[in-house]
């Protein structure tokens, strides 16, 4: 079962191209609960046996993560805590996860916008608070293209790397994701104490 899902992904994302990475990590993005995942190993892939060309997926994926991003900053930035809090719930989002990622930017200003990115969980939503506290805008693109990007092109290498062996390509990205916020708490920690 799992093998014909993963088939359907990797045909789907060849089907659509480019154009399906963007819209998938423009979706991931933002408040749908879509696993980047999804879209950059298979692009990985593909890229592997050369029907895309890698640094172009990575870019796009990029592009797409950015995209998603600003929708959710403008959104917040428009409409307010108060109707993010009311009518979350219709999109995902509790008011209890709004609240965590608030206090998770509050705790740790604009570069949370980064590190938010690279955490499951919170980096669909790190661009709400940014909107709410109107962050600057240049700040805004340059952290989450950094973060983004560190998560893309890790998905992209594990698809290029592994995409043909999905059981190794998923321990991979388990033993990754471990290293990724082991490193983001050191870089965390560091940026505390620098700070004080």
């Amino acid at each position: 079962m799992l093998h014909e899902v993963v088939t359907w992904i990797v045909n789907l994302v060849d089907g659509m191209g480019y154009i399906g990475i963007f819209v998938m990590m423009f979706l991931e993005s933002s408040f749908f609960p879509f696993p980047s995942e999804v879209a950059m190993i298979p692009a990985g892939y593909l890229a592997s046996i050369g029907k895309m060309n890698l640094i172009v997926a990575i870019i796009v994926g990029i592009a797409g993560s950015l995209a998603g991003a600003l929708f959710n900053y403008f959104l917040a930035l428009k409409l307010g805590r108060g109707f993010l809090l009311k009518y979350g719930k219709y999109f995902f989002i509790s008011p209890q996860t709004i609240e965590k990622t608030e206090k998770f930017f509050q705790d740790h200003g604009p570069i949370s916008t980064f590190t938010g990115r690279l955490i499951p969980g919170i980096r669909q939503i790190i661009s709400f608070p940014a909107g709410l506290a109107k962050m600057d805008m240049k700040h805004f693109v340059f952290y989450t293209v950094l973060g983004a990007g560190v998560w893309v092109v890790i998905l992209a290498l594990i698809g290029y790397l592994f995409g043909a062996n999905q059981a190794v390509a998923k321990e991979h990205l388990k033993e990754i994701t471990i290293v990724v916020l082991g490193l983001l708490g050191v870089l965390l920690w560091w940026y505390i104490k620098r700070k004080k």
